[in-house]
């Protein structure tokens, strides 16, 4: 029931060991002081009684409610929501500092299997609602305003109702769920635990992934294939992960009637299957112009007569491996936020001052970068894995983005203010492009600006391209595991069929390349979430143009939408802008913008 964070953003890692200046860490204590805070006992010991005389209160009473009385219930219930979410923050985020350690690891999943027994009786709340009829709601909501505030959050949860099973089989499968959740930390763990072995150094995988940025070719060669190698070695670990996982979500979809492996995302994501499919169609299109064109512009630059996949993210050869110290990463993010509006520079602030922001390189801690909402009467964490690239500096306004979209969501309180994921990316999307002009303002040379460039086309290829092939791969995978358990060799060959297809005909595949689905951490926490990243991306193109044509009242209407968090629909936020996801021409409209910056790269040549 209660989501932990994970490393969301599928960034590339890039070079450490340098001296980056005073890099923040978390301060927890806003959350609690410790295991053993007297605050953390309270919490839990309030959790058990207000579950059990919730349940006492309201099981099977719910239609003879009055607005008053479901207005009061679903306070009530938004307050046990804030508890358990503020304990889990703490666990999780704790572990995700250092998930090899075992004391951590065991305080997680004993809050978890608490907060699930604690929480088992509330089950019945969403399938009694779904079972009050819609005219008797309709009539509810009218009554009182403040009940009606939260229409969004009925409408997503009956959204659920066609699918919906018997109160016994819900209340089963909530039980159920830590076991699905102990299958995730295996995987986490397993991740966290490798060790790779490159020219007398031994490396964690974010240590590895980074060589693959190295402008050494022979180090990034290195990087892959100890990568491969691993993973190799491990792939059956990983194939069991991912085969149980995919298996047990077909089971459970199975059983709720579900149409497609996809159909539990679109819905928890509220958009409609066709837009994620005109989305999904207009990208795979783009494929020749987009990343075809790009590398193929590449593998010149480099001077190669085929691009391996240690090239795939390779600084140019006329890039300056400057390393961005942690102070500098800070002052370029903030004035990139400060130029666009002042109010969101205030907004960004207390990340870098309070301890919200955890940004080393550590031993054990969890690889990626993710911002965690926690709950909204405390605020947002960063993690961050820092190591000092301009790229690095990127995922670092994308996370900040984030950051300041839950502040301001905060506000709509716990049940509203969570964002779809196909909107969660658009602050944080915003944030790098703000950055990312910024830079490119401050360009000196024309070498400088094609960097640049380069660099901003390659992230947007990496967020659009990249995703929308996991997301066919994941696609793929799902469907070929309903015909019985897929041996690691069928999942290499899924991963190699959308690869090339994707990254066109200047690549060569070393041998082992096939093993590289096995450390995406999507793929096992958050099924077909990759779709966000694309939609977010083309989402915060077509709107950023609308910005740089100079659109009237553009920031108040850009910090109305954040402030919205969860409680309005795609459509109704993006009206005031003039733009529509369910028009396929929105998406060749934010393809557009990679695709000129490609003419742009292009032009250079000549």
């Amino acid at each position: 029931m209660f989501q932990l964070p994970f490393p969301l953003h599928d960034a590339n890692a890039s070079a450490g060991g340098k001296d980056l200046g005073d890099l923040p860490e978390w301060d927890l204590s806003d959350l609690y002081t410790s295991e053993d805070a007297p605050e953390l006992k309270r919490d839990l010991d309030w959790l058990e009684e207000a579950c059990a005389s919730f349940a006492a209160d309201y099981e099977g009473n719910l239609a003879a409610l009055d607005a008053k009385g479901l207005l009061d219930c679903v306070l009530r219930n938004e307050k046990i929501n804030q508890v358990a979410g503020r304990i889990m923050s703490f666990a999780g985020l704790r572990y995700y500092q250092q998930t090899t350690d075992a004391g951590r690891a065991k305080f997680m999943s004993d809050m978890q299997e608490k907060i699930t027994d604690y929480t088992t009786p509330l089950v019945f709340f969403t399938l009694e609602l779904n079972k009050l009829p819609d005219d008797h709601l309709a009539k509810l909501l009218d009554e009182n305003p403040d009940l009606a505030r939260y229409k969004p959050v009925f409408d997503r949860i009956r959204a659920m109702k066609p699918y919906q099973l018997s109160d016994e089989m819900e209340k089963f499968l909530h039980d159920l769920g830590v076991v699905g959740d102990a299958w995730e930390r295996m995987f986490d763990e397993t991740i966290a635990g490798l060790e790779f072995e490159v020219e007398g150094e031994t490396l964690n995988i974010e240590g590895t992934l980074n060589l693959l940025t190295d402008p050494d070719r022979a180090k990034r060669e290195a990087g892959a294939r100890e990568l491969a190698n691993v993973l190799g070695r491990n792939i059956r670990t990983f194939a069991r992960v991912h085969n149980t996982q995919v298996k047990e979500k077909e089971v459970i979809d199975r059983w709720r009637g579900m149409e497609t492996p996809q159909t539990g995302r679109h819905l928890s994501n509220h958009v409609e299957p066709e837009v994620v499919e005109a989305l999904r169609n207009a990208v795979v299109e783009a494929y020749p112009k987009l990343s075809h064109r790009y590398y193929e512009l590449k593998r010149k630059w480099l001077g190669l007569d085929v691009m391996q996949v240690w090239d795939r993210n390779a600084p140019l050869p006329m890039e300056d491996p400057k390393v961005v110290d942690w102070a500098q990463a800070e002052a370029t993010v903030m004035e990139a936020y400060n130029a666009f509006d002042p109010r969101m520079g205030e907004l960004a602030k207390p990340f870098f001052t309070k301890g919200w922001i955890d940004a080393g390189v550590k031993p054990g801690k969890a690889p990626g970068a993710f911002a965690h909402p926690t709950v909204t009467d405390v605020h947002p964490y960063v993690m961050l894995n820092y190591l000092g690239k301009p790229r690095d500096v990127m995922t670092l306004a994308h996370e900040l983005g984030h950051g300041v979209h839950q502040v301001l969501a905060a506000d709509q309180g716990e049940m509203l203010s969570s964002t779809p994921l196909t909107l969660a990316e658009t602050a944080s999307v915003f944030g790098e492009m703000l950055t990312f002009r910024k830079m490119l303002d401050k360009a000196q040379t024309q070498a400088e600006r094609k960097v640049l460039l380069a660099g901003k086309v390659e992230d947007m290829i990496n967020t659009v391209v990249r995703q929308i092939a996991f997301y066919d791969f994941e696609c793929k995978l799902h469907e070929a595991r309903r015909g019985g358990e897929l041996t690691p060799d069928d999942i290499n060959a899924l991963w190699m069929s959308v690869q090339a297809e994707s990254l066109g005909p200047a690549f060569e595949y070393m041998e082992g390349y096939e093993t590289f689905w096995a450390y995406i951490p999507h793929f096992v926490h958050s099924p077909f979430y990759v779709y966000a990243y694309a939609f977010g991306d083309g989402l915060v193109n077509a709107l950023y143009a609308v910005y740089a044509d100079g659109e009237e009242g553009f920031e108040e209407k850009y910090f109305d939408m954040l402030k919205a968090g969860g409680s309005k629909h795609h459509k109704e936020l993006l009206a005031p802008f003039g733009l529509d996801a369910s028009d396929p021409a929105f998406w060749d409209k934010g393809l557009s913008m990679i695709s000129d910056m490609i003419d742009e790269l292009e032009a250079m040549e000549d």
